[in-house]
């Protein structure tokens, strides 16, 4: 059972990660992430991989920002859907937005799944940092 601190605690995780990544501060992310985190759409371990993805993506989107609208815990994962803000979605009024689950160990993010909508082509968080 998730208490109510769990909870806020793995609310303040995943804020605190898009705050890092809305402020550019990609190596403060680093220590909110286990050692051996994997991430499954990129499909390595490591964070260094998901540094490596935020900074394509900002270098193509230089005002792209991540604004979780839910944010879902239970037990030791979190489900987030956040919009993406500062990239034109391909019909132009459609927002962007990111579907993510993570498993939280510790306190830290160990493990995450993903998926994105509403992104131009070959725009994905996942097609930018593949390319």
């Amino acid at each position: 059972m998730t208490t109510r601190e769990d909870a806020a605690a793995t609310v303040e995780l995943v804020r605190r990660m898009q705050e890092c990544f809305n402020s550019r501060r990609f190596d403060q992310a680093a220590d909110l992430h286990t050692p051996d985190f994997f991430s499954h759409p990129l499909g390595v371990p490591g964070f260094e991989a998901g540094k490596a993805a935020w900074r394509a993506l900002v270098a193509r989107f230089p005002d792209i920002r991540v604004v979780a609208q839910d944010i879902l815990v239970d037990g030791d994962k979190a489900a987030v859907r956040s919009t993406v803000e500062g990239i034109t979605g391909p019909d132009g009024d459609v927002r962007p937005m990111l579907f993510e689950i993570f498993r939280i160990d510790d306190g830290r993010f160990a493990e995450m799944w993903g998926a994105s909508t509403g992104f131009p082509p070959a725009a994905s968080p996942e097609d930018v940092a593949a390319g």
